[in-house]
């Protein structure tokens, strides 16, 4: 895995391209932990996730966890579920800078609900995006079966899931799954702009609209609009808040410090 930070933009590249980027346990941490320090680190205002080669992520590296031999017994495959994939797609969703994804290629099974977990996803002409649970016999863990159904409806997310069929960029922008596609040559440069855009922005306030906006389907009204308010409560405190009211007022381009 490759990792750089640049202009306040922490690039996370998954680097396997010979395994399609497929998640070994070891790799999937180490994306944990990057994303934890990205929160952290008042320098990072910005996080891109993309991948070297043909593959975005070809989901969880089946082969590596084969190759260990030991013996299952009850609960075993749900703790690792737990600790596992979940852990990641939380990760995503839990990160305090707006993260975001860009494919390069085939996204399948966890590696399409990494994608999902985005706050914004760039797909390249050339990604496509596949629930490959139900081809393994499965049903579809790492947050599937919370994410789809929150960003394409149930019925959609059901067609996706109980087929597995392979869906193309254009396909995955119709229906909502991604924000915007692009020429493979452009997706880099695309996913630059985006972020030193946001790495720009008033951190805080995006990143306390990321959490209302990943509550909002899970919360009633009445609980929505009370953490709404305390949010702009919050925001009301930070530089930035005081600085984009006074360029307002001023008429100048404002200068978000991030804090």
């Amino acid at each position: 895995m490759l990792h750089s930070t640049d202009d306040g933009v922490s690039w996370v590249t998954l680097n396997r391209p010979e395994a399609m980027n497929a998640l070994a346990p070891d790799q999937r941490d180490h994306l944990i932990a990057l994303l934890a320090d990205a929160s952290a680190d008042p320098g990072v205002r910005a996080v891109v996730l993309t991948a070297t080669g043909r593959g975005f992520c070809s989901g969880a590296d089946l082969r590596a966890a084969a190759a260990t031999g030991a013996e299952r017994v009850a609960g075993d495959v749900a703790r690792t579920v737990r600790l596992g994939a979940q852990r990641l797609i939380a990760a995503v969703l839990d990160c305090e800078k707006p993260v975001i994804a860009a494919v390069n290629g085939t996204a399948a099974g966890i590696g399409a609900h990494l994608a999902f977990a985005c706050d914004l996803v760039l797909a390249a002409e050339s990604a496509r995006f596949i629930e490959v649970f139900v081809r393994r016999g499965l049903v579809p863990d790492g947050g599937g079966a919370y994410l789809l159904p929150r960003l394409v409806g149930p019925q959609r997310a059901k067609e996706l899931m109980f087929f597995g069929d392979a869906l193309s960029a254009e396909e995955a922008r119709g229906i909502g799954l991604v924000n915007r596609v692009v020429p493979d040559g452009e997706l880099e440069k695309t996913a630059r702009t985006w972020a030193e855009r946001l790495a720009k922005g008033p951190t805080r306030a995006i990143a306390l609209t990321k959490q209302l906006v990943n509550a909002s389907l899970d919360t009633d009204r009445t609980t929505a609009f009370a953490a709404e308010a305390a949010a702009q409560e919050i925001t009301m405190t930070t530089h930035d808040a005081n600085e984009g009211v006074a360029s307002f007022v001023e008429r100048r381009t404002p200068a978000y410090r991030g804090d």
